[in-house]
């Protein structure tokens, strides 16, 4: 069952045009260019409006350094933050020397492993630069759970321990944001 979500996963990516970093095969994330489906205000001042392309983030599920049985801990947490910061950095060299991405002024994901009840997450997102809101499900409650059903899913193929604490109803999802221009300030190379 793990290979089906694998190559479903695979299959998911190559039809919504996801892409790897410069081509990457390393990174913890992976980019798609899309378009930002309402106007967005950040903390910044930069603005979005609905229709802009933007950069969206995705998880590379593979490459996730695999929680310890016992659930995350100081390493853990340690190398995914390494990991983290070193995708942004890639991502900024990538839109710096990208002239196809010159027009993009956001970055941004959505993700069911930051809750917004979760404090901890959230300041480690805003530690990196990120905005974090609540969930805007185009598909609203009904689309929400089929999204959290395949991250669900996901989070069983390549990293199981990851549901000791995550049942499937009470998956929240949110989504971070950061303003290109902050991007480039904090990753960028100067």
């Amino acid at each position: 069952m793990r290979a089906v979500i694998h190559r479903f996963d695979s299959f998911l990516r190559r039809a919504n045009h996801v892409f790897e970093l410069d081509g990457d095969q390393t990174s913890v994330m992976r980019l798609q260019v899309t378009h930002a489906r309402y106007a967005l205000e950040l903390p910044d001042g930069t603005h979005g409006k609905a229709g802009d392309r933007v950069i969206l983030l995705h998880l590379a599920n593979e490459r996730v350094p695999p929680l310890p049985p016992e659930g995350p801990d100081l390493n853990w947490a340690l190398r995914m933050h390494k990991d983290l910061v070193r995708a942004l950095r890639l991502i900024a060299q990538q839109m710096q020397n990208d002239p196809h991405l010159a027009d993009i002024n956001l970055v941004g994901g959505i993700s069911a492993l930051i809750s917004y009840s979760d404090k901890g997450a959230i300041n480690l997102m805003e530690h990196l630069g990120f905005m974090v809101d609540r969930y805007h499900s185009p598909l609203g409650r009904f689309g929400e759970f089929w999204e959290n059903f395949y991250s669900w899913w996901l989070m069983w193929a390549f990293n199981t321990v990851s549901l000791h604490h995550r049942k499937l109803m009470k998956l929240q999802r949110t989504e971070i944001w950061m303003s290109t221009k902050e991007l480039l300030r904090r990753y960028g190379i100067n």
